[in-house]
C-alpha cells in the first residue's frame, strides 16, 4: 500500500464524521501542507449539502437552534486534515474489481480501502396517499425546513409510530402549534425500550399534555382533497383522524443498495454483512452505523454502537487491528415530549433467570422497573417519568448493585434511600456510552486537568457529548472527586450567602439590588446583572424587609426586574403559559356568597377550578392579560391575594374544632384565621404552610406543617419545622400549652429568626436538621426564642409588629397603580416603553412575537418569545441577567439561560432561541397609552 493511501468514505452523518476523527486524533490523515508525509488521503462522498451534523438534537431546530450550531466540526476541519469533501454529490455504484467508486454527477474517485457509512432511510408504509403533499419523514435538515414551512398552513397534525423518532416528531409537531396525534402499530408506545408498565405511565404523561394516542391499529390510507393535498388518515379500526399533516416515523431501513450492486454479502432483513472488524465480504471494504449488519446478527440504530464501529475500523486502518466490534449497550436515556424514558442492560430479561422489582405511581406517572438475577446482579431496567436513579443504574448493569435495590426504585417518602454516589462505582464502569468513557477516564481528566465543571469534562473526554444522559454521572464523579464548590449564591455574590445579604440589607439599609451589587457585589454592575439565583433571593429580602426600608410593593421600581415571573405577575406560571389564581380564604373559611363569586369568574373566563390540599380553591387557565380584571372582581367579593405565588405563607390549615366537633378542644379555625392574617405577605426563605386541630385527633394534620398548632385542655401545643412533599418530616414540639398570647409571641420569634436565618430555598425541614435536628437543633431553638440565650426576642416581636401593620394585599396594590398595571397588558407598544431588565413581548411587523430587553446602557434585544422547551411564548416574562459576562434571559419554566446576544442556550449548546430584527421606535402621541 502507497505511503498516502487513499480512503473513500460514502456518508458524511454523524458515525461517518466519528471515523474521521478518530483517523485524526491517531495522527493518521494526510498532512496538507506536506504532500510527501504518510497518511490516508480522505475523500468523503456526502449526499447532503451540508457538512455532518448532530441528528440526535435534530429536534431542537423546531425550537429555535440555528442548523448551523448542530455541526459536528468547524468549518476548517477537512482542510486542516486534507479531506476533500464532495457534498451533494453521492455515490452512485461501487466497482470493488477496479477499486473505485462513481457518483452521480460522473466522478470516479479510485480507493485503497472504501468505508460505506450510508446509514438508512425512513420506511414508507405503502398505504395510498403516502406520496401526497402534506406527508413528510423527519430525519434530515431538509426534512425540519419542509415540515416547519408546511406546518404554518396545518391545524393538526399525525404521526406515523409511536417509537423513539415518531414521539420526537410528534413533540415538534406540538411546539409547531399543531393539534397532535400518535398512530403506533403495536400495543404500546415504545415497543423497543419499555414493557407494557412503562408504556402505559408514558403514555399518560403525553396524552396529559394534549397529544392524543392511538395503539395496536395501523394506517390504512392518506385522504386527499381535490389537489391532492393530504386531509385525513384513514386507521385499520375504521376511524378516521382529519389532519392537515402526516409524518411516517415507522421505523427505518439499512441503506445498503450501494453494496448488494456490488455484490457484497447482506443481511437477510437488510444491512451491509460485516466481522467484528467491521469488513464486508470484500477484504478493502468496511461498513459501519445503521446500514451494517454486524457480526451479532443485528443492526444498530443508534449513535453510540456506531461510533464504536467507527473506533473499530480506525484501529483497522491505523493502528494494531487488534479492536473488535462484537455487540454493543444500547442503553439510552432521553426526554420525549417532557417525559424522562430511559433503559439500559437487557430491559426485557425474563423467566427463571429474572426477578422483577417494579415500583409504580400512576399518579405522577412514575414507572421504574428492575430485573435482577439469581445471584443478585442487575441485568436491566426501566425507567419512566423519573429516571434520576439512570446514571448510577446503568454502569452496574451486570453487576452486583451496591445497594438495596429499593434504593434505586423508591421515593424518600415511600422509604427510598440517598442514591449510592459515583464513589460507589468502579473505575472500569462506562459512563458514557456513546464515546465509550470510563469512570476512571474521567476521574484521571479531572486530577491531570484540575476540571471544576462538567463542561471540562465534556471538552477533555467527550463523555457528556452525544445523547447527554450522563450528565448527572459526570457531576456525581466530580463531587466524589472533591471539587470545590462555590460558597456564595452566585458569581455576582461569591462570597455571600442569603443569610449575610441580610443582615447587610437589614443593618445599613440597602433599599435596592443596584446598591446592594455595587456595595458587596462581585464587579458592580446595575438591574440587567445578577441572574436567575441572586435577583428573587434579594427580591425576596427587599420584601421581607419593606417596612424596615420604607418600601412599599414588591412591583415599586426597580423590584419589578428582580422577580421570577410567579412575583412578577402575582400568579402562579403553569406549563402551557397561563396562571393559576388562588385567593386567600383564611383557616378555610368561605361564604356562599363568596363560593358563588369564584364560580362566576371561573365560567366566565373559562377556567379550571380545583380544590387545593390547604382548604383554597384554584383557578387554571387565566391569561396574564386577564389577571387584573379577575382580581378586581375577586376583591370586590372580599378576597385578596393568597399569595400561592411567592416563597412565603401560603395557608392555615384547620379543622372545625370546638365550633362543630364534639371532640374539639378550642376554637381552631378562629386561631387558623388569625394566624394567616397576621403572616400573610410575610416572605422568607421558602414557602410556610400551618394548620390548626382542634384536639389531638389531628384532622389538620398541622404536625406536617412548618407552624403545627393542636390544641389540648391546657392551651396550645407549638410544633415547628414539618414538611409534607418528597422528603416528608414531622414537626417537633416547641412548647406546650401555651395561651394565644404565648402560642403568638412566640411564633413571631420563630419566623423572623428562620427568616433571618434560612438559606435561599431552604424549607424549615432543611433549616432544623442543618440546625441539629430533633435533638440539638430543637434545643437551640428553645434557647434562642423560649430562653432569648441572644437577647433579640423583643427585636424579633418589634419587627413582626411592623410588617402586620404594613401589609397591603399586593393585587390591590397593583389595581391601584398604573405604571404596575401596564405590565400585564399582552404587548408592549414599542421599545421606548421598556424598563431597563424587564422583559416585554411585542409584535412584530411581519406578525412574530418578539421578546424584548433593555440593558442598563439602553441597548435593546430581540429574541423569539416562545420557550424551546416548553412551546410556551414566555420569554419575556423571564429574569434578564448576566452569565459570565454575557447578557442572558433565563426561561421561567425550567430556568435555561441564552445568550441574548446570539439566542444560544448557554445550557445546551442544541437549542437556541431565533435572534429577531429589533423594532424601530415609533412616536407615540402624548394621548397613546403605553402597553
Amino acid at each position: 500500500m502507497p505511503s498516502s493511501p487513499s480512503l473513500v468514505l460514502v456518508g458524511h452523518g454523524m458515525v461517518g464524521h466519528r471515523l474521521l476523527e478518530a483517523l485524526a486524533e491517531r495522527g493518521a490523515l494526510a498532512d496538507p501542507a506536506d504532500p510527501a508525509a504518510p497518511g490516508w488521503r480522505v475523500t468523503v462522498l456526502a449526499e447532503e449539502d451540508v457538512p455532518a451534523y448532530d441528528r440526535v438534537h435534530l429536534s431542537s431546530v423546531f425550537t429555535g437552534t440555528a442548523p448551523d450550531r448542530l455541526a459536528l466540526a468547524g468549518p476548517d476541519f477537512p482542510a486542516a486534515h486534507g479531506i476533500d469533501l464532495r457534498l451533494g454529490d453521492p455515490a452512485e455504484h461501487v466497482d470493488t474489481a477496479a477499486r473505485t467508486v462513481t457518483t452521480t454527477s460522473g466522478a470516479v474517485v479510485a480507493y485503497d480501502a472504501l468505508v460505506l457509512a450510508t446509514g438508512s432511510y425512513p420506511f414508507v408504509p405503502p398505504i395510498p396517499g403516502a406520496d401526497a403533499p402534506g406527508c413528510f419523514t423527519y430525519r434530515t435538515l431538509y426534512d425540519v425546513d419542509a415540515l416547519t414551512a408546511y406546518a404554518e398552513h396545518a391545524g393538526t397534525g399525525v404521526v406515523i409510530g409511536g417509537g423513539l423518532l415518531g414521539l420526537e416528531a410528534a413533540g415538534a409537531l406540538r411546539t409547531l402549534g399543531l393539534t397532535t396525534h400518535v398512530v403506533e402499530f403495536a400495543p404500546r408506545l415504545m415497543p423497543l425500550q419499555v414493557d407494557d408498565g412503562g408504556a402505559a405511565a408514558l403514555r399518560a404523561t403525553i396524552e396529559s399534555m394534549g397529544v392524543a394516542v392511538r395503539t395496536g391499529v395501523g394506517a390504512t390510507e392518506v385522504e386527499t382533497d381535490a389537489d391532492g393535498r393530504a386531509t385525513a388518515l384513514r386507521l385499520s379500526d375504521g376511524e378516521r383522524i382529519p389532519a392537515g399533516l402526516v409524518v411516517f416515523s415507522a421505523g427505518v431501513r439499512p441503506r445498503d443498495r450501494l453494496a448488494r450492486e456490488a455484490g457484497l454479502a447482506v443481511g437477510d432483513r437488510g444491512g451491509v454483512a460485516v466481522d467484528v472488524h467491521c469488513r464486508t465480504t470484500d477484504p478493502y471494504v468496511y461498513a459501519i452505523g445503521e446500514c451494517a449488519q454486524t457480526s451479532d446478527g443485528r443492526v444498530y440504530g443508534l449513535v453510540a454502537p456506531g461510533y464504536q464501529m467507527a473506533e473499530a475500523v480506525a484501529d483497522q486502518l491505523a493502528g494494531d487491528g487488534t479492536t473488535e466490534f462484537t455487540g454493543a449497550d444500547t442503553s439510552t436515556r432521553l426526554k420525549l415530549l417532557g417525559a424522562d424514558v430511559a433503559s439500559f442492560g437487557d430491559p426485557f430479561a425474563a423467566g427463571a433467570e429474572a426477578t422483577e422489582l417494579v415500583f409504580s405511581d400512576g399518579r405522577e406517572g412514575v414507572y421504574k422497573k428492575l430485573l435482577l438475577g439469581p445471584d443478585g446482579r442487575l441485568l436491566g431496567g426501566i425507567l419512566v417519568g423519573d429516571a434520576e436513579a439512570y446514571g448510577s443504574l446503568k454502569p452496574h448493569a451486570g453487576r452486583r448493585l451496591p445497594a438495596p435495590p429499593e434504593a434505586f426504585l423508591l421515593p424518600a417518602a415511600a422509604g427510598g434511600a440517598p442514591l449510592p454516589g459515583a464513589a460507589a462505582l468502579p473505575d472500569d464502569a462506562v459512563v458514557c456510552s456513546c464515546h465509550n468513557v470510563t469512570k476512571g477516564a474521567v476521574s484521571a481528566a479531572i486530577a491531570e486537568h484540575g476540571l471544576t465543571d462538567v463542561g471540562g469534562v465534556k471538552r477533555c473526554t467527550r463523555a457528556g457529548t452525544g445523547c447527554g444522559g450522563c450528565v448527572g454521572t459526570l457531576q456525581a464523579v466530580l463531587d466524589a472527586a472533591g471539587v470545590a464548590k462555590r460558597r456564595g449564591l452566585c458569581e455576582h455574590f461569591p462570597e455571600l450567602t442569603r443569610p449575610e445579604l441580610y443582615e447587610l440589607v437589614r443593618t445599613e439599609r440597602i433599599r435596592s439590588f443596584t446598591e446592594l451589587l455595587e456595595r458587596y457585589g462581585a464587579g458592580g454592575g446595575t438591574v440587567t446583572s445578577g441572574c436567575t439565583v441572586c435577583k428573587p433571593v434579594v427580591a425576596n429580602v427587599l420584601g421581607t424587609l419593606a417596612p424596615e426600608l420604607g418600601l412599599r410593593h414588591v412591583l415599586e421600581g426597580e423590584q419589578a426586574a428582580l422577580q421570577d415571573s410567579n412575583d412578577l405577575f402575582l400568579a402562579n406560571l403553569q406549563k402551557d403559559g397561563s396562571y393559576s389564581v388562588v385567593p386567600r380564604v383564611p383557616g378555610g373559611e368561605i361564604t356562599a356568597e363568596q363560593l358563588i363569586v369564584i364560580g362566576e369568574v371561573a365560567r366566565d373566563h373559562g377556567l379550571y377550578s380545583k380544590i387545593t390540599g390547604g382548604q383554597r380553591i384554584d383557578l387554571f387557565g387565566a391569561r396574564k392579560e386577564d389577571l387584573p380584571t379577575i382580581w378586581r372582581r375577586l376583591i370586590a367579593a372580599g378576597f385578596e391575594s393568597g399569595h400561592a405565588y411567592g416563597k412565603s405563607l401560603r395557608t392555615v390549615k384547620s379543622c372545625v374544632g370546638a365550633r362543630f366537633c364534639r371532640f374539639g378542644q378550642g376554637d381552631s379555625v378562629q386561631l387558623a384565621i388569625d394566624l394567616e392574617l397576621r403572616y400573610r405577605g410575610l416572605r422568607a426563605p421558602h414557602k410556610i404552610k400551618g394548620g390548626v386541630s382542634g384536639c389531638l385527633r389531628e384532622c389538620a394534620e398541622a404536625r406536617g406543617k412548618d407552624i403545627g398548632v393542636i390544641a389540648t385542655a391546657g392551651g396550645w401545643n407549638l410544633y415547628v419545622c414539618g414538611n409534607g412533599g418528597a422528603t416528608p418530616r414531622h414537626a417537633d414540639l416547641l412548647a406546650s400549652d401555651l395561651s394565644a398570647a404565648e402560642l403568638f409571641a412566640l411564633t413571631d420569634r420563630f419566623l423572623m429568626y428562620y427568616l433571618r436565618t434560612g438559606e435561599r430555598l431552604e424549607r424549615t425541614s432543611a433549616w432544623l436538621e442543618r440546625l441539629g435536628g430533633s435533638g440539638d437543633g430543637v434545643a437551640h431553638l428553645r434557647e434562642v426564642l423560649i430562653e432569648d440565650s441572644l437577647g433579640i426576642g423583643a427585636e424579633l416581636e418589634a419587627q413582626m409588629e411592623r410588617h402586620v401593620a404594613a401589609y397591603r394585599d399586593e393585587w390591590r396594590a397593583v389595581l391601584e397603580d398604573p405604571a404596575a398595571l401596564a405590565r400585564f397588558e399582552r404587548h408592549v407598544a414599542g421599545v421606548e416603553f421598556l424598563e431597563p431588565g424587564r422583559g416585554r413581548a411585542a409584535v412584530l411587523p411581519d406578525g412574530t412575537e418578539a421578546a424584548l430587553f433593555r440593558d442598563g446602557e439602553g441597548a435593546v434585544y430581540a429574541v423569539g418569545n416562545r420557550d424551546p422547551y416548553s412551546g410556551a411564548d414566555v420569554m419575556a416574562h423571564g429574569i434578564m441577567g448576566s452569565r459570565d459576562g454575557v447578557p442572558v434571559v433565563a426561561s421561567p419554566m425550567y430556568k435555561q439561560e441564552f445568550d441574548l446576544r446570539t439566542g444560544a442556550s448557554l445550557d445546551d449548546p442544541e437549542v437556541a432561541l431565533p435572534l429577531l430584527p429589533v423594532p424601530v421606535p415609533v412616536p407615540v402621541p402624548p394621548s397613546a397609552g403605553r402597553g
